[in-house]
């Protein structure tokens, strides 16, 4: 009888954090990308997404935008624009972005092109990485709305303090953007909170899956 109980209890137990634990994840990436908290830091990160030949796609383009927009109302001093290039590109991520950013009135020597990571996990350590080596550890990041408490989320983890500027305008936007994308992001999250911490790593880097032609980090 005893036995039964317990397992009766444990089942229970599964099932609630089972049907709790995506709602609470969902509240967590719409909060975040509702209410975007942004401080003066040390440097702005604009996470790498697609680039075609050193041109920035147009979710890249928005990110940059906006780097550049509190970058020039002094947010912060420099700007470090993070991403590797895919199999067969001439350019990375992280070149074009600095490549625009210079084109758009920003100084060369106010730019870092990190050009490490396809997915948000390894361009987080990457740069995360750099900035301790100048010892510095506030960081604004760059990205889209429903992207950005799993990316503030890594780089606490790395130990760097963190908050987002989610993009004004292009694809991503919260009004643009489908209720997959808040799905798609409050699963990603979830996962690393769960198991990214404990060592398993799911990278968000899926080549061939649909939404990522739109919303790919």
């Amino acid at each position: 009888m005893f036995l039964f109980r317990w397992i009766r209890r444990t089942i229970t137990v599964i099932v609630l954090i089972a049907l709790i634990a995506p709602g609470y994840a969902v509240s967590q990436v719409w909060r975040a990308a509702n209410n975007p908290i942004v401080r003066q830091g040390d440097v702005i990160v604009v996470l790498g997404t697609a680039q075609l030949n050193g041109r920035p796609g147009e979710a890249l383009e928005a990110r940059l935008k906006e780097a550049k927009r509190i970058f020039d109302l002094g947010y912060a001093p420099t700007i470090i624009t993070v991403g590797a290039g895919a199999p067969g590109d001439r350019t990375t991520e992280a070149a074009s972005g600095k490549y625009w950013l210079r084109m758009n009135g920003i100084p060369s020597k106010k730019i870092t092109a990190i050009e490490e990571g396809r997915d948000t996990l390894t361009s987080t350590k990457a740069y995360a990485a750099v900035m301790k080596k100048r010892y510095v550890s506030d960081v604004i990041i760059v990205t889209d709305p429903y992207h950005c408490k799993r990316a503030m989320t890594m780089a606490n983890d790395q130990g760097v303090v963190s908050t987002c500027s989610p993009v004004q305008d292009g694809p991503n936007t919260i009004s643009a953007s489908s209720y997959k994308y808040l799905l798609r992001e409050a699963g990603a999250y979830l996962v690393h909170i769960t198991v990214g911490r404990r060592g398993i790593q799911v990278s968000d880097h899926l080549p061939g899956a649909d939404i990522l032609t739109k919303v790919m980090p």
